[in-house]
């Protein structure tokens, strides 16, 4: 539909009011979002792009000759002499295959690397604005650095975005020659930088960011501009105050290359980012203090409901009436129905909802949250409408400031507003549709390099925790102690260390990798492929890392991945599993899960019971298959109400300007 719309005048035009390049928002109908998923989702399992990718790989690949026989100065020349071309021409289709070719050879001098037939389709994908499925270990570093150099010699500015600013300076560094030998600048921006050097690496031709910093900085730059909206006014302003800008970082939203793309536009979308001040509140400590030892008076299912799979509390009306007993006598706040019955409401979640060792960590006297699709920690980010503030009470630690909103977005309306967009990921075929709807993304799946070897040895359903436990350690016993490298993925800092413990017990050696040793992240993933490694790992583990084997262990079966837990979407078990068996090597894969885990609790209770009572292995893969489907059922249309939510909101306050 965007391109009828594209057609009739009402297309996705440049933003008036931005001070740098980027697209207005998308002006779409029911009807017109409907569409798109579905032929988004049809598109995706044709094998049309695929094989027009296919073709242009191969006039890639027959320039190489003419390559090799250049030397380092001619190849530098060929590149200068492009980048004329493509800023006059930017889709001048031999010059882009040329420019591909040359980065190939400039990969190969540089670093060694050869791009495939498979990477050079996946970076003509990627230049073109398309989500590129690619199989874990099929090198999607190496996939993006063709993209990226090709779109800077065009003249636009590149944002590489990934999950964290590990592997936003993993990444950077390791294409850097290639970068260098063709003299364009590479910046990396991780979470401690300060505004001056932040602007300066979007100044470079290639930017490497995580997605939560990106987003942030946009904001910022939106908070800035408020005053002075209108590009005129601001270069007027900067005219007057003698500066070429008015301390803005980014320099458009040009060309983005998203990493880990179904984790940014999927798994992380179901909430808005807020950039928020503290503000000093003398009274918070005490507040917050008597609100948990008011909820703490409560009693389940008498007083309040727990629903576990939205995570939210009801009171009842037996125990809104106990909580307006207990609050007689008290002052202020706790004198105004609403308030005192949200306020406990919070303090209940935060009592009965989130988890230490799950949800957040607490570190340097802090409450950290921790990142449930990655296993990160988040530093400077909080829970909204006081959940944080009561964290913080009920683990004891000094309790923040009140947060003051000063801007808002979500992921969906941020991304849509690159004038090309692309996403790379290992899992996206079954999310195709809502690709399309969107974000506007084509999603092509490009085939591996070499046939997969993996074996998945099955699922195995034990009763209870600690079943599961003994059952993990008695598997890793097994097969670490002839030499073959064990990784066991689990979803929580708490598991990771509840399976570590049980390890020790054993008197097995290994190593423990989450949110609280996520520094030593390079160090334990270089040596988990090493003969007899046993490595414990949260999700941390599950994307964006190689683990490579070491001497022998391809004769020893590869490496063998256990999962722990079923994560609330399969594509998520499916990115542990590929951890193994990268680029043709040999490699397994099992699961050990106990029945009373979180995901079956809380998405499936009443199979749940069936399958207690007659836990038959059809029963306990489909206990597992309905819960997941709850799960990712619930996450998507929390995902299209955050959308609708956030489009309601600027339409309200559309008198007020725009609201980022």
């Amino acid at each position: 539909m965007a391109q009828v719309q594209g057609l009739l005048g009402f297309g996705r035009l440049p933003r008036g009011t931005a001070p740098y390049q980027e697209l207005a928002d998308p002006v779409s109908n029911f009807v017109d979002r409907w569409l798109e998923r579905r032929v988004g989702g049809l598109l995706s399992r044709l094998p049309l792009t695929r094989l027009r990718l296919s073709r242009q790989a191969d006039r890639v690949l027959a320039l190489a000759p003419r390559m090799a026989v250049l030397d380092d100065a001619a190849l530098v020349a060929e590149a200068v002499r492009l980048r004329r071309r493509l800023l006059s021409r930017p889709g001048d289709r031999a010059a882009l295959e040329r420019a591909f070719a040359v980065v190939r050879e400039v990969s190969a001098r540089t670093l060694g690397k050869t791009h495939y037939k498979v990477q050079i389709m996946g970076a003509l994908a990627l230049h073109a604005g398309h989500m590129v499925e690619m199989a874990t270990g099929e090198g999607k570093t190496l996939t993006a650095a063709p993209a990226a150099v090709v779109a800077a010699l065009s003249g636009m500015p590149v944002h590489v975005v990934t999950v964290n600013d590990y592997l936003a300076a993993r990444d950077a560094e390791e294409l850097r020659p290639i970068f260098d030998f063709l003299g364009l600048t590479v910046g990396v921006i991780d979470s401690d930088m300060e505004a001056p050097a932040r602007a300066a690496a979007y100044r470079c031709d290639i930017t490497y960011i995580s997605n939560k910093n990106l987003t942030f900085d946009y904001l910022r730059d939106r908070v800035s501009l408020r005053a002075r909206r209108g590009l005129g006014r601001r270069r007027m302003a900067a005219l007057m105050a003698g500066r070429p800008d008015d301390g803005l970082m980014l320099r458009g939203l040009a060309f983005a290359i998203v990493d880990e793309a179904d984790s940014v536009f999927v798994d992380e979308a179901r909430t808005p980012l807020i950039l928020s001040s503290s503000s000093d509140d003398a009274e918070a400590a005490a507040l917050y203090a008597t609100a948990l030892a008011l909820a703490r008076a409560l009693g389940l299912r008498r007083d309040f409901a727990v629903d576990a799979m939205n995570r939210h509390i009801t009171l009842t009306d037996a125990g809104k009436a106990r909580l307006s007993e207990r609050a007689a006598g008290l002052e202020g706040l706790w004198r105004v129905r609403r308030a005192r019955e949200e306020l406990v409401r919070q303090a209940l979640a935060a009592l009965t909802l989130f988890e230490h060792g799950r949800d957040y960590v607490v570190s340097d006297g802090k409450v950290q949250i921790v990142d449930e699709f990655t296993g990160r920690i988040m530093p400077d980010r909080s829970w909204q409408g006081g959940l944080h503030q009561l964290i913080e009470a009920k683990e004891g630690v000094a309790v923040t400031g009140r947060k003051e909103t000063m801007a808002r977005i979500t992921y969906q309306r941020f991304f849509r507003r690159y004038a090309r967009l692309s996403g790379m990921t290992g899992t996206g075929m079954e999310l195709a549709g809502e690709f399309r709807d969107t974000f506007g993304l084509s999603t092509v799946r490009i085939p591996t390099h070499r046939p997969l070897r993996r074996r998945h040895l099955g699922t195995r359903f034990v009763p209870d925790e600690g079943a599961k436990w003994a059952a993990v350690a008695d598997r890793v016993m097994a097969l670490a102690g002839p030499g073959q490298p064990v990784l066991v993925g689990t979803r929580s800092v708490e598991a990771s260390e509840r399976c570590a413990a049980v390890l020790a017990a054993r008197g097995l050696q290994h190593v423990v990798l989450n949110a609280r040793q996520d520094g030593e992240e390079a160090e334990v993933v270089a040596r988990a492929g090493l003969r007899g490694a046993v490595t414990v790992a949260t999700n941390i583990a599950g994307r964006g890392t190689d683990i490579k084997l070491g001497p022998g262990v391809a004769g020893l079966g590869g490496l063998h991945v256990i999962l722990t837990e079923f994560h609330e979407s399969a594509r998520i078990d499916r990115q542990l599993y590929g951890r193994s068996g990268r680029q043709g090597d040999p490699g397994s894969t099992e699961a050990i899960v106990a029945l009373t885990d979180d995901l079956f609790v809380r998405f499936a209770p009443w199979l749940l019971a069936v399958v207690r009572r007659a836990p038959l292995p059809p029963l306990c893969g489909l206990l597992r298959r309905v819960a997941q489907a709850r799960a990712e059922a619930e996450h998507f249309t929390t995902r299209t109400d955050q959308t609708t939510a956030d489009r309601d909101f600027e339409r309200a306050l559309a008198f007020a300007g725009p609201q980022e």
